[in-house]
Protein backbone atom coordinates (compact mmCIF):
# COMPACT_ATOMS: atom_id res chain seq x y z
CA UNK A 1 0.00 0.00 0.00
CA UNK A 2 1.38 3.40 -0.96
CA UNK A 3 0.25 6.88 -0.20
CA UNK A 4 -0.60 9.39 -2.86
CA UNK A 5 1.94 12.19 -3.41
CA UNK A 6 1.83 15.06 -1.00
CA UNK A 7 -0.39 17.95 -1.95
CA UNK A 8 1.51 20.90 -3.44
CA UNK A 9 2.13 23.82 -1.18
CA UNK A 10 -0.13 26.74 -1.82
CA UNK A 11 1.20 30.29 -1.97
CA UNK A 12 -0.19 32.63 0.64
CA UNK A 13 -0.23 35.48 -1.83
CA UNK A 14 1.98 37.36 -4.32
CA UNK A 15 5.53 37.24 -3.01
CA UNK A 16 4.44 35.57 0.27
CA UNK A 17 5.83 32.43 1.91
CA UNK A 18 4.52 29.01 0.97
CA UNK A 19 2.28 27.02 3.29
CA UNK A 20 1.48 23.36 3.08
CA UNK A 21 -1.27 21.44 4.78
CA UNK A 22 1.09 20.74 7.67
CA UNK A 23 2.92 24.07 7.82
CA UNK A 24 3.56 25.31 11.29
CA UNK A 25 2.90 28.96 10.47
CA UNK A 26 -0.66 30.28 10.84
CA UNK A 27 -2.59 31.40 7.79
CA UNK A 28 -2.82 35.00 8.96
CA UNK A 29 -0.80 36.91 11.49
CA UNK A 30 -2.75 36.93 14.76
CA UNK A 31 -3.36 40.23 16.49
CA UNK A 32 -0.62 41.52 18.72
CA UNK A 33 -0.64 41.33 22.48
CA UNK A 34 -1.76 38.56 24.84
CA UNK A 35 -4.94 38.01 22.80
CA UNK A 36 -2.91 37.03 19.73
CA UNK A 37 0.29 35.38 20.96
CA UNK A 38 1.78 34.19 24.21
CA UNK A 39 5.59 34.26 24.32
CA UNK A 40 5.65 34.43 20.50
CA UNK A 41 3.86 31.07 20.07
CA UNK A 42 0.63 30.96 18.01
CA UNK A 43 -2.46 30.16 20.08
CA UNK A 44 -3.69 27.76 17.36
CA UNK A 45 -0.93 25.23 16.66
CA UNK A 46 -0.81 23.75 13.19
CA UNK A 47 1.11 21.13 11.27
CA UNK A 48 3.54 18.87 13.13
CA UNK A 49 2.97 20.67 16.45
CA UNK A 50 -0.78 20.01 16.25
CA UNK A 51 -0.17 16.35 15.37
CA UNK A 52 2.20 15.92 18.32
CA UNK A 53 -0.36 17.46 20.68
CA UNK A 54 -3.05 15.14 19.29
CA UNK A 55 -0.79 12.12 19.84
CA UNK A 56 -0.06 13.19 23.42
CA UNK A 57 -3.74 13.74 24.16
CA UNK A 58 -4.76 10.35 22.71
CA UNK A 59 -1.99 8.65 24.70
CA UNK A 60 -3.06 10.28 27.96
CA UNK A 61 -6.76 9.53 27.44
CA UNK A 62 -6.10 5.92 26.38
CA UNK A 63 -3.85 5.21 29.38
CA UNK A 64 -6.21 6.79 31.90
CA UNK A 65 -9.34 5.12 30.51
CA UNK A 66 -7.57 1.76 30.19
CA UNK A 67 -6.49 1.93 33.85
CA UNK A 68 -10.06 2.81 34.81
CA UNK A 69 -11.45 -0.12 32.78
CA UNK A 70 -9.39 -2.79 34.57
CA UNK A 71 -11.55 -5.80 35.55
CA UNK A 72 -10.75 -8.95 37.46
CA UNK A 73 -8.99 -11.38 35.20
CA UNK A 74 -7.54 -8.75 32.85
CA UNK A 75 -3.89 -8.93 32.04
CA UNK A 76 -1.89 -6.15 33.74
CA UNK A 77 -1.52 -3.06 31.57
CA UNK A 78 2.16 -2.76 32.43
CA UNK A 79 4.37 -3.32 30.50
CA UNK A 80 2.95 -4.91 27.30
CA UNK A 81 -0.38 -3.12 27.08
CA UNK A 82 1.15 0.28 27.88
CA UNK A 83 3.82 -0.28 25.23
CA UNK A 84 1.19 -1.06 22.58
CA UNK A 85 -0.88 2.01 23.53
CA UNK A 86 2.23 4.22 23.45
CA UNK A 87 3.36 2.97 20.06
CA UNK A 88 -0.11 3.40 18.52
CA UNK A 89 -0.68 6.88 19.96
CA UNK A 90 2.83 8.18 19.26
CA UNK A 91 2.50 7.19 15.61
CA UNK A 92 -0.22 9.86 15.20
CA UNK A 93 2.49 12.54 15.41
CA UNK A 94 3.46 11.57 11.82
CA UNK A 95 -0.07 11.06 10.52
CA UNK A 96 0.15 13.63 7.72
CA UNK A 97 3.77 13.14 6.67
CA UNK A 98 3.59 9.30 6.70
CA UNK A 99 -0.10 8.35 6.59
CA UNK A 100 0.47 4.78 5.37
CA UNK A 101 3.06 3.96 8.04
CA UNK A 102 0.75 5.33 10.75
CA UNK A 103 -2.14 3.27 9.35
CA UNK A 104 -0.01 0.11 9.42
CA UNK A 105 0.79 0.66 13.10
CA UNK A 106 -2.84 1.46 13.93
CA UNK A 107 -4.06 -1.64 12.09
CA UNK A 108 -1.57 -3.93 13.84
CA UNK A 109 -2.06 -2.76 17.45
CA UNK A 110 -5.80 -3.40 18.17
CA UNK A 111 -5.79 -7.07 16.97
CA UNK A 112 -2.83 -7.59 19.31
CA UNK A 113 -4.08 -5.55 22.26
CA UNK A 114 -7.65 -6.79 22.72
CA UNK A 115 -7.23 -10.55 22.09
CA UNK A 116 -4.30 -10.65 24.54
CA UNK A 117 -6.66 -9.78 27.38
CA UNK A 118 -5.53 -6.28 28.28
CA UNK A 119 -8.06 -3.84 29.85
CA UNK A 120 -10.81 -2.82 27.48
CA UNK A 121 -9.52 0.73 26.88
CA UNK A 122 -10.03 3.11 23.93
CA UNK A 123 -6.91 2.07 22.00
CA UNK A 124 -9.15 1.43 18.99
CA UNK A 125 -9.57 5.22 18.70
CA UNK A 126 -6.09 5.27 17.15
CA UNK A 127 -7.34 2.94 14.41
CA UNK A 128 -10.31 5.18 13.59
CA UNK A 129 -8.15 8.32 13.49
CA UNK A 130 -5.47 6.68 11.34
CA UNK A 131 -8.08 5.24 8.96
CA UNK A 132 -9.80 8.60 8.58
CA UNK A 133 -6.44 10.30 7.98
CA UNK A 134 -5.49 7.70 5.35
CA UNK A 135 -8.85 8.19 3.60
CA UNK A 136 -8.12 11.94 3.39
CA UNK A 137 -4.47 11.70 2.37
CA UNK A 138 -4.33 8.52 0.24
CA UNK A 139 -6.12 6.83 -2.60
CA UNK A 140 -9.27 4.85 -1.84
CA UNK A 141 -7.50 1.50 -2.18
CA UNK A 142 -5.33 2.22 0.88
CA UNK A 143 -8.09 2.62 3.51
CA UNK A 144 -10.21 -0.15 1.95
CA UNK A 145 -7.27 -2.51 2.16
CA UNK A 146 -6.83 -1.52 5.80
CA UNK A 147 -10.48 -2.40 6.52
CA UNK A 148 -9.96 -5.89 5.08
CA UNK A 149 -6.75 -6.39 7.05
CA UNK A 150 -8.39 -5.25 10.32
CA UNK A 151 -11.27 -7.72 9.96
CA UNK A 152 -8.90 -10.50 9.03
CA UNK A 153 -6.65 -9.67 11.98
CA UNK A 154 -9.46 -9.80 14.52
CA UNK A 155 -10.80 -13.05 13.12
CA UNK A 156 -7.33 -14.61 13.08
CA UNK A 157 -6.62 -13.53 16.68
CA UNK A 158 -9.99 -14.85 17.88
CA UNK A 159 -9.47 -18.20 16.15
CA UNK A 160 -6.04 -18.59 17.73
CA UNK A 161 -7.45 -17.93 21.20
CA UNK A 162 -10.61 -19.94 20.55
CA UNK A 163 -12.95 -17.08 21.46
CA UNK A 164 -11.73 -16.76 25.04
CA UNK A 165 -15.24 -16.21 26.37
CA UNK A 166 -15.13 -12.48 25.53
CA UNK A 167 -18.63 -11.33 24.44
CA UNK A 168 -17.12 -8.33 22.56
CA UNK A 169 -14.69 -10.42 20.51
CA UNK A 170 -15.01 -10.27 16.71
CA UNK A 171 -15.82 -13.90 16.06
CA UNK A 172 -19.09 -14.10 14.10
CA UNK A 173 -20.67 -12.57 11.02
CA UNK A 174 -22.66 -10.00 12.98
CA UNK A 175 -19.65 -8.60 14.79
CA UNK A 176 -17.63 -8.57 11.56
CA UNK A 177 -20.44 -6.71 9.81
CA UNK A 178 -20.70 -4.13 12.59
CA UNK A 179 -16.96 -3.54 12.59
CA UNK A 180 -16.82 -3.31 8.81
CA UNK A 181 -19.73 -0.88 8.69
CA UNK A 182 -18.10 1.46 11.18
CA UNK A 183 -14.78 1.35 9.35
CA UNK A 184 -16.41 1.93 5.96
CA UNK A 185 -18.35 4.92 7.28
CA UNK A 186 -15.05 6.37 8.50
CA UNK A 187 -13.51 5.80 5.06
CA UNK A 188 -16.51 7.45 3.37
CA UNK A 189 -16.26 10.54 5.58
CA UNK A 190 -12.53 10.77 4.90
CA UNK A 191 -13.06 10.51 1.14
CA UNK A 192 -15.70 13.24 1.32
CA UNK A 193 -13.24 15.54 3.10
CA UNK A 194 -10.59 14.63 0.53
CA UNK A 195 -12.92 15.54 -2.32
CA UNK A 196 -13.89 18.87 -0.77
CA UNK A 197 -10.25 19.69 -0.16
CA UNK A 198 -9.38 18.84 -3.76
CA UNK A 199 -12.16 21.11 -4.99
CA UNK A 200 -10.96 23.95 -2.78
CA UNK A 201 -7.37 23.55 -3.96
CA UNK A 202 -8.48 23.43 -7.60
CA UNK A 203 -10.45 26.64 -7.07
CA UNK A 204 -7.41 28.28 -5.49
CA UNK A 205 -5.23 27.19 -8.39
CA UNK A 206 -7.72 28.57 -10.88
CA UNK A 207 -7.91 31.84 -8.98
CA UNK A 208 -4.11 32.09 -8.85
CA UNK A 209 -3.85 31.30 -12.57
CA UNK A 210 -6.51 33.90 -13.37
CA UNK A 211 -4.65 36.48 -11.28
CA UNK A 212 -1.41 35.69 -13.09
CA UNK A 213 -3.20 35.97 -16.43
CA UNK A 214 -4.62 39.36 -15.43
CA UNK A 215 -1.19 40.57 -14.36
CA UNK A 216 0.40 39.29 -17.57
CA UNK A 217 -2.29 40.93 -19.68
CA UNK A 218 -1.91 44.23 -17.83
CA UNK A 219 1.86 44.05 -18.26
CA UNK A 220 1.48 43.22 -21.96
CA UNK A 221 -0.89 46.13 -22.50
CA UNK A 222 1.44 48.50 -20.65
CA UNK A 223 4.36 47.42 -22.86
CA UNK A 224 2.24 47.74 -26.01
CA UNK A 225 1.11 51.22 -24.96
CA UNK A 226 4.67 52.33 -24.28
CA UNK A 227 5.74 51.06 -27.70
CA UNK A 228 2.82 52.82 -29.34
CA UNK A 229 3.66 56.12 -27.67
CA UNK A 230 7.33 55.68 -28.57
CA UNK A 231 6.40 55.11 -32.23
CA UNK A 232 4.12 58.14 -32.25
CA UNK A 233 6.77 60.40 -30.73
CA UNK A 234 9.42 59.08 -33.10
CA UNK A 235 7.23 59.62 -36.15
CA UNK A 236 6.17 63.09 -35.08
CA UNK A 237 9.56 64.38 -34.00
CA UNK A 238 11.74 62.71 -36.61
CA UNK A 239 9.83 64.08 -39.59
CA UNK A 240 9.09 67.57 -38.39
CA UNK A 241 12.49 68.21 -36.85
CA UNK A 242 14.14 66.94 -40.02
CA UNK A 243 12.15 69.50 -41.99
CA UNK A 244 13.02 72.22 -39.49
CA UNK A 245 16.71 71.28 -39.75
CA UNK A 246 16.62 71.46 -43.56
CA UNK A 247 14.80 74.80 -43.55
CA UNK A 248 17.14 76.23 -40.92
CA UNK A 249 20.12 75.28 -43.09
CA UNK A 250 18.44 76.87 -46.10
CA UNK A 251 17.80 80.09 -44.16
CA UNK A 252 21.47 80.26 -43.11
CA UNK A 253 22.67 79.82 -46.69
CA UNK A 254 20.20 82.40 -48.02
CA UNK A 255 21.04 85.25 -45.72
CA UNK A 256 21.84 87.37 -48.79
CA UNK A 257 18.35 86.69 -50.20
CA UNK A 258 15.91 87.98 -47.55
CA UNK A 259 12.81 86.82 -49.41
CA UNK A 260 13.92 83.18 -49.62
CA UNK A 261 15.33 83.26 -46.10
CA UNK A 262 12.02 84.54 -44.75
CA UNK A 263 10.22 81.80 -46.72
CA UNK A 264 12.41 79.20 -45.03
CA UNK A 265 11.66 80.75 -41.64
CA UNK A 266 7.94 80.63 -42.41
CA UNK A 267 8.31 76.95 -43.22
CA UNK A 268 10.13 76.42 -39.91
CA UNK A 269 7.32 78.17 -38.10
CA UNK A 270 4.67 76.02 -39.81
CA UNK A 271 6.61 72.81 -39.16
CA UNK A 272 7.17 73.62 -35.49
CA UNK A 273 3.50 74.52 -35.09
CA UNK A 274 2.51 71.19 -36.63
CA UNK A 275 4.96 69.41 -34.32
CA UNK A 276 3.42 71.04 -31.26
CA UNK A 277 -0.07 70.18 -32.46
CA UNK A 278 0.75 66.51 -32.96
CA UNK A 279 2.63 66.33 -29.67
CA UNK A 280 -0.41 67.76 -27.95
CA UNK A 281 -2.51 65.05 -29.55
CA UNK A 282 -0.13 62.28 -28.39
CA UNK A 283 0.30 63.61 -24.87
CA UNK A 284 -3.42 64.34 -24.59
CA UNK A 285 -4.02 60.61 -24.44
CA UNK A 286 -1.84 60.43 -21.34
CA UNK A 287 -3.81 63.24 -19.71
CA UNK A 288 -7.20 61.66 -20.29
CA UNK A 289 -7.07 60.05 -16.83
CA UNK A 290 -7.32 63.54 -15.34
CA UNK A 291 -10.34 64.51 -17.41
CA UNK A 292 -12.66 64.16 -14.41
CA UNK A 293 -10.55 66.61 -12.41
CA UNK A 294 -11.89 70.09 -13.19
CA UNK A 295 -8.58 71.59 -12.14
CA UNK A 296 -6.42 69.44 -14.39
CA UNK A 297 -6.39 70.56 -18.00
CA UNK A 298 -9.94 71.88 -17.98
CA UNK A 299 -8.86 74.90 -19.99
CA UNK A 300 -6.76 72.88 -22.44
CA UNK A 301 -8.04 72.36 -25.91
CA UNK A 302 -9.16 68.83 -26.76
CA UNK A 303 -6.47 66.76 -28.46
CA UNK A 304 -6.40 66.96 -32.23
CA UNK A 305 -7.79 64.05 -34.23
CA UNK A 306 -5.18 61.51 -35.32
CA UNK A 307 -3.63 61.94 -38.76
CA UNK A 308 -4.82 59.80 -41.66
CA UNK A 309 -4.17 59.28 -45.36
CA UNK A 310 -6.86 61.88 -46.09
CA UNK A 311 -4.47 64.51 -44.66
CA UNK A 312 -1.31 63.23 -46.32
CA UNK A 313 -1.45 66.20 -48.69
CA UNK A 314 -0.44 68.53 -45.84
CA UNK A 315 2.56 66.30 -45.22
CA UNK A 316 3.57 66.46 -48.86
CA UNK A 317 3.25 70.25 -48.90
CA UNK A 318 5.59 70.53 -45.91
CA UNK A 319 8.11 68.22 -47.60
CA UNK A 320 7.92 70.23 -50.83
CA UNK A 321 8.55 73.40 -48.84
CA UNK A 322 11.81 71.82 -47.62
CA UNK A 323 13.07 71.78 -51.22
CA UNK A 324 12.26 68.18 -52.16
CA UNK A 325 10.31 67.77 -55.40
CA UNK A 326 7.17 65.79 -54.56
CA UNK A 327 5.01 63.97 -57.12
CA UNK A 328 1.58 62.61 -56.22
CA UNK A 329 0.09 59.56 -57.88
CA UNK A 330 -2.81 57.19 -57.59
CA UNK A 331 -5.76 58.36 -55.53
CA UNK A 332 -3.91 61.30 -53.98
CA UNK A 333 -5.43 64.59 -55.12
CA UNK A 334 -3.26 67.30 -56.59
CA UNK A 335 -2.78 70.52 -54.59
CA UNK A 336 -5.88 72.69 -54.77
CA UNK A 337 -8.16 69.87 -55.95
CA UNK A 338 -10.86 68.35 -53.71
CA UNK A 339 -9.82 65.38 -51.64
CA UNK A 340 -10.79 61.80 -52.27
CA UNK A 341 -13.82 60.80 -50.21
CA UNK A 342 -12.65 57.19 -50.14
CA UNK A 343 -9.49 58.17 -48.26
CA UNK A 344 -11.57 59.98 -45.66
CA UNK A 345 -13.68 56.85 -45.11
CA UNK A 346 -10.74 54.58 -44.34
CA UNK A 347 -10.75 52.88 -40.94
CA UNK A 348 -8.88 55.04 -38.44
CA UNK A 349 -6.09 52.49 -37.70
CA UNK A 350 -5.44 51.97 -41.41
CA UNK A 351 -5.46 55.69 -42.15
CA UNK A 352 -3.06 56.40 -39.29
CA UNK A 353 -0.71 53.55 -40.25
CA UNK A 354 -0.61 54.71 -43.87
CA UNK A 355 0.05 58.32 -42.85
CA UNK A 356 2.91 57.35 -40.53
CA UNK A 357 4.47 55.10 -43.19
CA UNK A 358 4.44 57.95 -45.73
CA UNK A 359 5.76 60.33 -43.06
CA UNK A 360 8.68 58.07 -42.13
CA UNK A 361 9.50 57.35 -45.79
CA UNK A 362 9.66 61.09 -46.49
CA UNK A 363 11.81 61.60 -43.39
CA UNK A 364 14.29 59.00 -44.64
CA UNK A 365 14.28 60.64 -48.06
CA UNK A 366 15.09 64.03 -46.53
CA UNK A 367 17.64 62.88 -43.94
CA UNK A 368 19.41 59.85 -45.37
CA UNK A 369 18.96 59.36 -49.11
CA UNK A 370 20.07 62.73 -50.47
CA UNK A 371 17.13 62.54 -52.89
CA UNK A 372 16.02 65.43 -55.06
CA UNK A 373 12.58 64.06 -55.92
CA UNK A 374 10.10 61.65 -54.38
CA UNK A 375 6.92 60.02 -55.66
CA UNK A 376 4.13 59.18 -53.25
CA UNK A 377 1.41 56.89 -54.54
CA UNK A 378 -1.69 55.74 -52.65
CA UNK A 379 -4.20 53.46 -54.35
CA UNK A 380 -7.40 51.94 -53.06
CA UNK A 381 -8.28 48.39 -54.03
CA UNK A 382 -11.19 46.22 -52.89
CA UNK A 383 -10.43 45.33 -49.29
CA UNK A 384 -7.01 47.01 -49.10
CA UNK A 385 -5.03 50.17 -49.63
CA UNK A 386 -1.51 50.12 -51.09
CA UNK A 387 1.07 52.80 -50.35
CA UNK A 388 4.29 53.28 -52.30
CA UNK A 389 7.01 55.89 -51.83
CA UNK A 390 9.91 56.08 -54.35
CA UNK A 391 12.82 58.50 -54.19
CA UNK A 392 15.81 58.99 -56.49
CA UNK A 393 18.40 59.04 -53.72
CA UNK A 394 20.91 56.48 -52.54
CA UNK A 395 18.73 55.17 -49.73
CA UNK A 396 19.66 54.83 -46.06
CA UNK A 397 23.30 53.93 -45.59
CA UNK A 398 24.63 51.11 -43.44
CA UNK A 399 22.61 50.19 -40.38
CA UNK A 400 20.15 53.03 -40.97
CA UNK A 401 18.52 50.87 -43.65
CA UNK A 402 17.06 48.68 -40.90
CA UNK A 403 16.97 51.14 -38.04
CA UNK A 404 14.11 52.40 -35.93
CA UNK A 405 12.43 54.08 -38.90
CA UNK A 406 12.12 51.01 -41.13
CA UNK A 407 11.33 48.78 -38.15
CA UNK A 408 8.65 51.25 -37.06
CA UNK A 409 7.08 51.21 -40.53
CA UNK A 410 6.95 47.43 -40.48
CA UNK A 411 5.34 47.51 -37.05
CA UNK A 412 2.80 50.04 -38.32
CA UNK A 413 1.86 47.78 -41.22
CA UNK A 414 1.75 44.66 -39.04
CA UNK A 415 -0.49 46.39 -36.48
CA UNK A 416 -3.33 46.43 -39.02
CA UNK A 417 -2.55 43.00 -40.48
CA UNK A 418 -0.56 44.30 -43.44
CA UNK A 419 2.96 43.92 -44.79
CA UNK A 420 5.77 46.26 -45.80
CA UNK A 421 8.95 46.00 -47.84
CA UNK A 422 11.73 48.58 -47.99
CA UNK A 423 14.82 48.49 -50.15
CA UNK A 424 16.37 49.59 -53.43
CA UNK A 425 13.87 50.38 -56.16
CA UNK A 426 13.87 48.61 -59.55
CA UNK A 427 14.99 51.81 -61.32
CA UNK A 428 17.37 52.96 -58.60
CA UNK A 429 16.71 55.03 -55.54
CA UNK A 430 14.85 53.64 -52.54
CA UNK A 431 11.34 52.22 -52.40
CA UNK A 432 8.93 51.70 -49.53
CA UNK A 433 5.87 49.61 -50.36
CA UNK A 434 3.06 48.70 -47.95
CA UNK A 435 -0.17 46.75 -48.27
CA UNK A 436 -2.77 47.58 -45.60
CA UNK A 437 -5.96 45.48 -45.49
CA UNK A 438 -9.15 47.33 -44.68
CA UNK A 439 -10.76 44.34 -42.99
CA UNK A 440 -9.45 43.28 -39.56
CA UNK A 441 -10.01 39.66 -40.64
CA UNK A 442 -8.00 40.02 -43.84
CA UNK A 443 -6.13 36.96 -45.07
CA UNK A 444 -2.46 36.75 -44.10
CA UNK A 445 0.11 37.73 -46.71
CA UNK A 446 0.48 35.12 -49.42
CA UNK A 447 -2.79 33.31 -48.53
CA UNK A 448 -4.46 34.39 -51.76
CA UNK A 449 -1.64 33.16 -53.95
CA UNK A 450 0.00 36.57 -54.36
CA UNK A 451 3.54 37.25 -53.28
CA UNK A 452 4.77 40.14 -51.22
CA UNK A 453 4.88 42.36 -54.29
CA UNK A 454 1.44 41.43 -55.61
CA UNK A 455 -0.12 44.77 -54.73
CA UNK A 456 3.00 46.54 -55.94
CA UNK A 457 2.66 44.89 -59.33
CA UNK A 458 -0.91 46.16 -59.59
CA UNK A 459 0.24 49.67 -58.73
CA UNK A 460 2.90 49.55 -61.41
CA UNK A 461 0.30 48.38 -63.94
CA UNK A 462 -2.03 51.21 -63.00
CA UNK A 463 0.70 53.87 -62.79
Amino acid sequence: MTATPRRPRRPSGPGGPERGADAAAPRAAPPGGIAGRIAGVPLRPRGRVADALLAAAVLAVAVVMSEAAVKPGDRPLWPGGLALITVAAAALAWRRSHPVAVLVVAVAVPPLYYPLGYPDGPVAVVLWLALFNAAVECRLAVPLGAVIVVNAGFLAAASVRGGGGDPDAVTDARSVASLSLGLLVTVAVGQYVRGRRALAEAAERRAAAAERDREDEARRRAVAERLRIARELHDVLAHQISLINVQAGAALHRRDDPARAYAALEAIKAASKETLRELRGVLGVLRQVDAADPGAGAADRPPAPPPSLARVGELLDQTAAAGLAVRRAGDLPEPGSPGTAALEDLPAPVGLAGYRIVQEALTNAVRHSGAAAVTVEVRLFPGEVVVRVDDDGAGPAGRAADGNGVRGMRERAASVGGQLTAGPGPAGGFRVWARLPLDAAAEPPGANGEGDMGGEGRMEEDA
